[in-house]
Parts: structure tokens; sequence; C-alpha cells
């Protein structure tokens, strides 16, 4: 696309790239829950999230949150407008920035999970893993944090 794209051309174009990064967006989520799965043995999220309704309520809340941040990422962050419909639509640059935000949330925040639950021995973090609403409400705020992970990768100027 030119420079001297319509005003219908660059909405076409915003709502494909948001379109496009939510479903981006879903797939890492799904993978990140499990990744922590893996990471996180003594919770089994994606097993307990399923038992109770209120936990399931909270799954499709925070997953709702996230798509949120990643719509409005999406749609505040930079477009190359000019350089192309493909390069316009996925940027490889942020696409990277993306991936990278999501192995580095991933492992951060599991890291970060563990060192607190060593200097809080008082507090057994695989107590969630008891009961479905914890669990629940455990997935939720990965989701969040994942989501604000993801629209700081959208919406950083490079």
């Amino acid at each position: 696309m030119g420079t001297e794209a319509t005003y219908a051309q660059v909405v076409l174009l915003w709502v494909g790239r948001t379109a496009i990064l939510a479903l981006i967006a879903s797939l890492l989520a799904w993978l990140g829950i499990s990744a922590l799965d893996v990471l996180t043995p003594g919770i089994r999220q994606r097993q307990r999230v399923g038992e109770h309704p209120v936990s399931v309520g909270l799954f499709i809340g925070g997953f709702l949150i996230m798509i949120g941040l990643v719509i409005h990422g999406a749609v505040t962050g930079p477009v190359l407008v000019g350089s192309g419909l493909l390069a316009s639509l996925l940027d490889p640059v942020r696409l990277g920035l993306i991936a990278l935000s999501f192995g580095i949330s991933l492992l951060v925040g599991i890291l970060l999970l563990h060192i607190v639950d060593r200097l809080t021995p008082g507090i057994r973090f695989s107590s969630v893993d008891e009961d479905p609403l914890a669990v629940g409400l455990y997935v939720f705020g990965y989701l969040v944090f994942f989501g604000l992970i993801l629209h700081g990768a959208l919406t950083m100027p490079l």
C-alpha cells in the first residue's frame, strides 16, 4: 500500500491487523497455560479450572481482559503504513518482539513465582491446586499478566 491509502484501506488494515494479533495472542495464551502446567507441576491448571463454574468464569474473564489489552495495543500501537500490505499487517520486528515477550514473560513470571514461594515458607503455593476456584484465580492472574506484557510489546516504539 502506498502513502495514498484511502480511509477504507487504513480501516481494513487495522481490522485485519487486530484480528491477526488477537488470534496470535489466543494461541500464545493457550501455549502459556500448557507451559504453566509443565513449569508448575503442583498446579494442574487445565484440569482444575473446568471443575467449578466460577473458576471457568475467572478463566474467561482473564482471557477477555488479555484479548482486550491485545486489541488496545494493536489499535494504538505503531503501524507501518506505506511499507506494503504484508509488512503493515504483520511487522516481522513486532512479531519477533511479541514472541520474545511471550518467552521472557513466561520464564520471568515462573522464576519470580518460585523465588517468592521459597521466600515465603509459611505460604504453600502448591495449595492453590486444592481448590478449582483458587486455580481459576491463578490462571486469571496469569492471563492478565500476559495481556499486559503483550500490550507493552504492541505499543512499544521501535
